[in-house]
């Protein structure tokens, strides 16, 4: 059983307070502070595990194409400092978090603070307006900041899902009326249905769909193959996925090792990861880049030096990217805050 459903007794008291903060906002009554750049909410309904990270590194791709420079506000989740700063790809994930590290070392400019507001301030200075916008990184329910448009990511599992604390949902079903584009992965395409039908015909969003596949690195990022008997370990808010995805990627780890989400990799935790490769006879070890960014040069040489370490990265397609393409740039110009 899961021990959040023994809290569904508190799930009233939550949709309740939720309810309230949604309606002085619909009211005017709590007004979101505007940036001068256009602002992308990229977004989900449930707590964590959505593929956001790949997708809002997609989504840059494809407005770079399109010809916007874009950069990444995000809140940095469990960082050891408050302060807003810019991500630096060669700092840590204890200073600036592990999925904006991620997004930095992949090229992005990212700004992180628990203030979004303040970390678009810091990405807009000395900087032209031409052709810019900001990601807002999991900003669905960060409604302090005001965005011309909302995407959001749909899993099959919040159809069935609850409100927290009793389940892992952070908003219900009806909060996609907010979306201007909802996405869903192209194997549960089947949904799209489901979700017209939920919505009725006055709303009426762009549905986009996304491919993901794993690829796979050594820790310095060069090209590797599925690896053999290794042991698995992740971080993840869904570590089940992790595991569905390297089986399909041919991959068939001996066991995989589940660490909380975020999880802030310690000394004992790899030493502890090696014994156990040695008692069933690994052959190297697996894990997440969002697990990898959080271990450090002697954690990588402790945990190598018995076996190699393979980087398995996933990667996120959007379906149709033209006509995705189009539709972003009609919702900009439609949004725009000087429109």
């Amino acid at each position: 059983m899961n021990p959040r459903r023994l809290l569904l007794p508190l799930t009233p008291l939550y949709a309740a307070a939720l309810a309230v903060k949604n309606a002085l906002y619909s009211a005017g009554l709590l007004r979101p502070k505007k940036l001068v750049w256009p602002v992308i909410s990229v977004g989900n309904l449930s707590t964590g595990g959505a593929g956001k990270t790949p997708f809002v590194l997609a989504l840059h791709a494809l407005l770079a194409e399109m010809g916007w420079q874009a950069d990444v506000l995000s809140r940095g989740y469990g960082r050891s400092e408050s302060t807003v700063a810019q991500v630096e790809p060669a700092g840590s994930a204890v200073r600036f978090g592990d999925e904006p590290l991620l997004l930095a070392r992949a090229g992005l400019p990212v700004f992180v603070g628990a203030d979004r507001f303040a970390a678009g301030l810091l990405a807009e200075q000395n900087s032209s307006t031409a052709h810019r916008v900001h990601i807002l990184d999991d900003g669905m329910q960060h409604r302090k900041l005001a965005r011309q448009m909302e995407i959001v990511l749909l899993l099959p599992s919040d159809f069935e899902d609850a409100l927290l604390p009793g389940g892992n949902l952070r908003e219900p079903l009806s909060a996609l009326r907010r979306a201007d584009v909802i996405v869903l992965r192209q194997e549960d395409a089947a949904l799209e249905l489901r979700v017209r039908e939920l919505l009725g015909p006055r709303y009426t969003p762009h549905l986009w769909r996304i491919t993901r596949a794993l690829r796979f690195t050594a820790p310095d990022g060069s090209p590797a193959a599925a690896p053999q008997r290794p042991l698995a370990f992740c971080g993840l808010a869904r570590p089940q996925s992790f595991a569905h995805s390297l089986l399909h990627a041919g991959c068939e780890p001996l066991a995989q090792i589940n660490f909380r989400d975020h999880h802030r990799y310690q000394l004992r935790d790899i030493h502890s990861l090696r014994e156990r490769a040695m008692a069933l006879g690994a052959a190297g070890f697996v894990t997440t880049a969002k697990d990898a960014c959080k271990l450090d040069a002697v954690m990588l040489q402790t945990l190598t030096a018995y076996a190699p370490l393979c980087i398995a990265e996933l990667e996120t397609g959007i379906v149709d990217a033209p006509a995705a393409a189009a539709q972003l740039a009609a919702l900009l110009r439609r949004n725009s805050p000087s429109a």
